[in-house]
């Protein structure tokens, strides 16, 4: 439930002009707005599970989007029955000026492949149907221009091998390998809330740039109640962030009655010294190996 302090669920990511919501509490755009960022440009929205602390702040988002005159298509993912939980949702908000198109999930493990990122979707284990996400972007290899050379292509031919297309010319093939680098690290954020702690988060979870997981119980000796509720501790989720060796964990999805999570934080670094017991409005930018924050200069 959401307190004075803190709003519901929902985890706003922005990559290369899209932008990706995942959960939609209610509040959720209040939130947004605090935070000075716009929901018109929503492309993409995942939905863990359909508990109202997850979708209540759906249709109030949605009107809003319709009211900043967005007209290109929404793309929503979800568990099972996601079209008619939204549609029962939009008895109050029936007239936006885009479409809205659904994709539902229904097995363990599903990927999605969109604009210049992936996503992840993978089943967890809480009371209802719930998944987890991953939003994964890939980075292809460096474009070796001394081997395009010696091969005599026109750099007219080199953005589309860049691009990963295979071209003939004059009855001989190219191939994007013959001109780029191994594929160099890319990025990854892992999210998860409302499960017990299971194998399929710290598989997906692996070597995450940044893991946001359920912490819904600071105080260890709430264990059993967390295993009855189909929640996690934060040692649980810290474990999780141990085995998936990622590099930062954030609680968040805290119980209303745990006021202060920071209180409890030392039992989850003490698994995993890079733990942050998140706030509201917290963000953070990923950067990939070898870049430097807008404004800073390498050393």
């Amino acid at each position: 439930m959401p307190l004075p302090y803190r709003w519901l669920t929902s985890l706003m990511a922005r990559y290369n002009g899209s932008s990706i919501l995942i959960d939609c509490g209610e509040g959720t755009q209040i939130a947004m707005k605090e935070k000075g960022w716009s929901p018109k440009p929503i492309d993409v929205m995942c939905f863990t599970h359909f508990h109202a602390d997850h979708i209540s702040g759906l249709p109030g988002l949605l009107l809003s989007m319709g009211n900043a005159d967005r007209t290109e298509p929404l793309l929503m993912i979800g568990p099972k029955g996601l079209s008619r939980v939204v549609a029962s949702l939009r008895v109050i908000a029936p007239e936006l000026p885009f479409v809205i198109d659904c994709i539902e999930l229904n097995e363990k493990e599903h990927i999605i492949h969109l604009d210049g990122f992936k996503i992840e979707a993978f089943r967890v284990n809480h009371n209802v149907t719930c998944y987890g996400y991953s939003i994964i972007i890939e980075r292809a290899g460096k474009f070796n221009v001394e081997n395009a050379k010696a091969l005599g292509l026109d750099v007219k031919y080199w953005n589309r091998l860049q691009k990963g297309e295979t071209i003939t010319v004059d009855g001989k093939e190219y191939t994007p390998d013959m001109v780029m680098g191994e594929d160099r690290k890319g990025l990854k954020l892992t999210y998860c809330t409302d499960s017990r702690p299971v194998e399929s988060i710290s598989q997906h979870a692996k070597g995450a740039d940044l893991f946001i997981c359920e912490g819904m119980y600071g105080d260890p000796e709430q264990f059993s109640k967390a295993k009855d509720k189909k929640h996690m501790t934060f040692p649980e989720a810290a474990t999780l962030a141990k085995e998936a060796d990622v590099k930062e964990l954030w609680l968040t999805h805290y119980s209303p009655s745990l006021n202060y999570p920071s209180e409890y934080i030392k039992a989850a670094k003490r698994i995993f010294p890079n733990t942050v017991a998140a706030k509201d409005g917290q963000s953070i930018e990923l950067l990939f190996e070898g870049e430097t924050p807008k404004g800073e200069e390498k050393s």
